[in-house]
């Protein structure tokens, strides 16, 4: 009777953590899947990377990738939703600022929204793989970026080129953009860059915060070049009738 008893209650507990899943057992399994796809992502691509490949780098079961994530693509897609935060970060940093374009300082504040952030987060030992995943596979087009980036960062780059356009009032909307995607550019080659230690003879450090500044000044002054703002135009003096 007692055995039937410890039999009994012996699989009423395996049920149990059957039922709990493996999130009870180890709760940090499913951050270090998410840690080792964004690190192997960002160091290989995303097509160069297997599921096997993020368990083996995470330490985890490869059926616990698809547990916690399921397909590869819903993984890559999650490592952005984790990071959201760094984009509503500067989105908030541009609604706190005025767009006025008579203010001189408007242009650099909404640079400075757009870059410091992210500059911040790739100085930052858990975002040095992100800010290198964004710079490196993003450009590359596919239909799991492009859901990346509709869901993301279309909706981020709507609102500055929104605010640019109101800082540059005499420019198009298309000027505005192309404006943009230039800055972008050369964003997400600071954040990626590792030419220039050797360039600068070891004077300049690879994703140094401090060029912040720098970056900043370079891609303003690049923007009032394109756009420079219309020199007004002088008005007619009305001619004096001549006493007679």
């Amino acid at each position: 009777m007692k055995n039937e008893t410890r039999s009994t209650a012996s699989k009423t507990s395996v049920r149990k953590r059957r039922a709990a899943g493996p999130a009870d057992s180890q709760p940090n399994r499913k951050q270090a899947i998410l840690l080792a796809a964004e690190k192997l992502f960002a160091q290989r691509g995303y097509h160069a990377v297997s599921v096997r490949d993020i368990a083996q780098e995470a330490d985890v079961q490869v059926a616990l990738v698809g547990y916690y994530y399921g397909l590869k693509h819903e993984l890559f897609y999650a490592i952005f939703e984790h990071w959201n935060r760094t984009i509503e970060e500067r989105l908030a940093a541009l609604r706190s600022i005025s767009h006025d374009p008579a203010e001189p300082k408007t242009l650099t504040r909404i640079i400075e929204a757009f870059t410091q952030p992210v500059v911040r987060m790739r100085a930052s030992p858990e975002g040095e793989y992100y800010a290198l995943l964004v710079a490196r596979e993003l450009r590359q087009e596919s239909e799991e970026t492009d859901r990346v980036m509709r869901s993301f960062f279309d909706p981020l780059a709507h609102a500055f080129i929104d605010a640019l356009q109101e800082a540059l009032p005499h420019a198009t909307r298309g000027e505005v953009a192309w404006c943009y995607q230039f800055a972008l550019g050369t964003l997400l080659h600071h954040l990626s860059d590792v030419r220039v230690e050797r360039l600068s003879r070891g004077q300049s450090k690879q994703g140094d915060p401090a060029a912040s500044a720098l970056l900043v000044s370079f891609i303003v002054g690049g923007i009032r070049a394109a756009l420079p703002t219309p020199e007004p135009r002088p008005s007619r003096a009305t001619p004096t009738r001549r006493q007679t």
